[in-house]
């Protein structure tokens, strides 16, 4: 059976191209707007779709703004996978490659920034899930940390580190750290190599 198209897509793909306008629309209000901005009724309206779209996609506004925090998660740990291929490569290379790459995805579009780090503070859809991504991020770091160090130091080195970064973003893209970008890039690649990011 063909499917059915009207002006050469099918009912899936505008069902998908209509997801994707409610997802950019919520980004948008959670990324500038916070928590409060995100309603179904506001994301329609950012959408311009009808209330119908919405639920076609989504059960409620929780899964949106879930689906949200998500696919911004899995653009960073990406990023910072595709910038340090070698672990074993110059160590101050890999610290600025990976710093670099979280900057260019979390500051220099602050939205993602917000929605991945500011968000899951006020957002209850998003706290628990926010917390459950850690290990992941500092299983990175862990990969790049020397082999020297035990076990137990490597894991509470990481911890710490991912602690400390997201710290720092958030005081920076929440207005509390008032320093540039440069200074912050360059204080957390620094943070990194200190710590031990570098060759075993």
């Amino acid at each position: 059976m063909t499917k059915r198209s009207w002006a050469g897509t099918t009912l899936n793909d505008r069902k998908a191209a209509r997801r994707e306008q409610l997802l950019a629309a919520a980004l948008e209000l959670l990324g500038t707007g916070g928590s409060a901005a995100v309603s179904v009724r506001a994301v329609c309206r950012e959408a311009k779709l009808t209330e119908r779209y919405f639920y076609e996609n989504f059960t409620d506004r929780e899964e949106l703004v879930l689906a949200v925090y998500e696919r911004v998660a899995g653009e960073a740990h990406q990023a910072l996978v595709d910038a340090v291929p070698d672990p074993h490569g110059d160590p101050a290379v890999r610290a600025a490659a990976a710093v670099g790459a979280f900057v260019e995805l979390i500051v220099d579009d602050p939205r993602k920034g917000r929605v991945l780090l500011l968000a899951p503070t006020t957002d209850p859809a998003l706290s628990a899930r926010g917390v459950a991504l850690l290990p992941a991020f500092a299983a990175l770091v862990r990969e790049q940390l020397p082999e020297r160090m035990s076990p137990a130091e490597r894991e509470l080195t990481a911890t710490g580190l991912v602690g400390a970064l997201a710290t720092l973003f958030t005081g920076y893209l929440g207005g509390t750290l008032n320093v540039s970008r440069e200074e912050l890039t360059g204080h957390c690649v620094h943070l990194l190599a200190r710590a031990g990011y570098r060759p075993s």
